[in-house]
């Protein structure tokens, strides 16, 4: 059996998967893109080892930040502990809905043309990618999405044919308001937890890496440290980005993957994790 937790941040999702890998004696696979690299701790919310509580948890802390790490990379390797789990119960945790597709479903990548546009500058790729695309959007500092647009032959082949047998979506979520308010919450106990000197150590030690410039929590904090912002702005953008992220995960979970909803219990979680194991067990036992 493989479960695949989704939902936004801040729901129980990292909690709910430890409690479901003791109850099915599971172990544990990260689905949550920045979570692969090592040293982004606080700004990705990422399970400290004492709160893995002996469960082997793969797909975490793999990659340092100065390295790329693609989606397809991610579809190989994860395809291979599930492969070399086979008769185990894996958790799949994480809220990148893009990672969570290629994994689990017919998802064929395009194939890339070798194509060397050292020549050029950002401002040219980006203008070679409107003619391709006048909607496109890609930063236009981000070199490398932009050369890969390019180099791209055709769109990745997607089916909604999953691949495994015995595939289960839990979403964990709660009202807008609620979602809110944690989410609020969450960005000012980062702040506090010393989320800007997280980034400051690793800007100052890797410059601008690809990660950090698109990770939330990462890249609005960059702007504060170059004196762009406020840090009141820096706290607000941050909130204001999460909450968007939010909305898009909502939108591909929706759309992408036939997901049961369950409200997080915030008061008494176990109702929840009860809800969880009776609607998976009643499945299972079939």
């Amino acid at each position: 059996m493989i479960v695949c937790i989704v939902g936004p941040t801040g729901v129980g999702k990292t909690k709910l998967s430890i409690l479901l890998a003791k109850y099915y004696d599971a172990i544990v696979i990260n689905g949550d893109s920045c979570q692969i690299y090592k040293e982004l701790n606080i700004g990705t919310a990422k399970i400290k080892e004492e709160e893995k509580e002996g469960i082997k948890h793969y797909l975490l802390n793999i990659k340092n930040p100065n390295e790329d790490y693609s989606v397809a990379e991610y579809q190989k390797d994860i395809r291979k502990i599930i492969k070399d789990n086979q008769n185990r119960n894996i958790i799949i945790v994480g809220g990148t809905g893009l990672y969570l597709t290629a994994a689990l479903y017919n998802y064929e990548f395009s194939s890339i043309k070798d194509i060397d546009f050292s020549n050029y500058s950002n401002e040219e790729l980006y203008q070679l990618c409107l003619n391709n695309n006048k909607d496109i959007k890609i930063d236009i500092n981000n070199r490398r999405r932009l050369e890969n647009y390019l180099k791209r032959e055709e769109k990745p082949v997607v089916s909604n044919k999953l691949i495994y047998d015995n595939v289960f979506f839990v979403g964990l979520t709660t009202n807008r308001e609620k979602l809110y308010e944690i989410i609020n919450k969450r960005v000012d106990k980062m702040i506090g937890d010393g989320l800007i000197d997280e980034v400051k150590q690793l800007y100052n030690k890797y410059g601008m890496t690809n990660i950090l410039s698109r990770a939330i929590g990462y890249k609005e904090i960059i702007k504060y440290l170059n004196n762009e912002i406020s840090l009141e702005e820096t706290t607000e953008l941050i909130k204001k980005n999460s909450r968007h992220y939010a909305k898009r995960q909502y939108t591909w979970f929706n759309n992408k993957m036939n997901v049961t909803w369950f409200q997080s219990d915030f008061k008494n979680f176990n109702n929840t994790y009860e809800e969880v194991i009776n609607y998976l067990d009643k499945y299972t036992s079939e």
